[in-house]
């Protein structure tokens, strides 16, 4: 799925402040839309959609029934009828404030943004932003006076930065909308607060996360579950992940079947391979696809997880991206060794 946003534009939207309900901050409600000028619009619609960049989506999500998320109804109200975006927003401070318990959470300004033409999938879309700013920068202001110059420090918003955001695109209403999700700020515990409570968002399935699950799948089998069931060196285990991870690069489209025969090969690996994708799965509460379109963007991303080096105590590392069979491993009356075989030394 792929989005567009060369064309989009700010229709309205509103602004409160919304503290942190431990320590007794309150919400700052404002009661009228904003109005900016043409130029300001433009600079914040590069600030509110400029950190999307992720192909993960999500949708809205409840355990008993979609209409009970408050977030969804409120952003589904938004859609039906845009005038009441402010009304709605203050609804929406008002639930992110009760969500704002964590002491670590900090204070700062909620933005509810109604955009027009979003492209997403090539189809031309409605959105609705909620943004939080929560860290102010220190910018300097230069400025002549009398014969020279004066400095003056303010604080103040970086729009390349932004805190906290979700796109929801008016598409797949009734599967919870497809939302686009940003949190660069808090990693800890508290961090849920955004996702889970406030937005309560679950993994959208489909190409990502299909590519995901069984990328993540096939990295702790060949860590975790390989080396207790067969007999396997280090060097084997990376050479299972590189070509793992090559086989993702080079096809378009996954197969189960496929993969498992031209990168595990053996019958009683792939045996107990299946057997572990079901465990997993279940334990992880994933549906796992045996077939699926490949996601370039989630293969870029977990591939950096895939560590295709053999640590040796703490003097050395050996890095292995090509051919197995160019590595060699042994004893003898010195130690345990690794021999390379190579054409230059770069």
């Amino acid at each position: 799925m792929n989005t567009n946003f060369i064309e989009t534009t700010i229709y309205t939207f509103s602004v409160h402040r919304v503290g942190n309900k431990t320590a007794d901050e309150n919400c700052m409600l404002s009661t009228n839309i904003v109005g900016v000028d043409a130029e300001l619009k433009e600079l914040l619609t590069h600030y509110f959609v400029s950190s999307f960049k992720s192909s993960e989506y999500f949708n809205f999500h409840h355990d008993i029934d979609i209409d009970m998320n408050e977030t969804f109804v409120c952003i589904s109200k938004i859609f039906d009828n845009p005038e009441t975006l402010l009304e709605q927003s203050v609804n929406l401070a008002k639930h992110l404030y009760e969500q704002s318990s964590h002491p670590k959470i900090k204070s700062g300004e909620f933005y509810t943004v109604y955009f027009k033409d979003c492209i997403i999938d090539g189809k031309t879309v409605d959105a609705v932003g909620l943004f939080k700013s929560e860290n102010k920068d220190t910018f300097l202001k230069v400025y002549p006076a009398r014969d020279g110059f004066e400095i003056e420090s303010e604080k103040g918003i970086n729009i390349n930065k932004l805190d906290k955001g979700c796109l929801i695109f008016n598409t797949e209403r009734e599967n919870g909308y497809v939302v686009a999700v940003v949190d660069n700020t808090n990693k800890g515990v508290e961090a849920q607060y955004w996702i889970d409570d406030f937005l309560h968002v679950r993994q959208r399935k489909d190409e990502y996360y299909n590519t995901q699950n069984i990328l993540s799948l096939t990295k702790h089998f060949i860590k975790d579950e390989l080396p207790q069931q067969f007999e396997i060196s280090r060097a084997d285990q990376v050479d299972l992940l590189n070509r793992s991870v090559k086989f993702f690069k080079e096809n378009d489209n996954f197969n189960l079947e496929e993969f498992t025969n031209s990168v595990i090969e053996q019958p009683q690996v792939i045996e107990k391979f299946n057997q572990y994708k079901s465990e997993y799965a279940r334990e992880y509460d994933l549906d796992i696809a045996d077939n699926f379109t490949i996601s370039e963007s989630a293969v870029k991303k977990q591939a950096r997880i895939f560590k295709s080096v053999i640590k040796l105590d703490k003097n050395f590392h050996i890095y292995i991206h090509g051919n197995r069979n160019l590595i060699e491993q042994g004893e003898d009356n010195k130690g345990k060794f690794y021999k390379c075989y190579y054409s230059e030394e770069n």
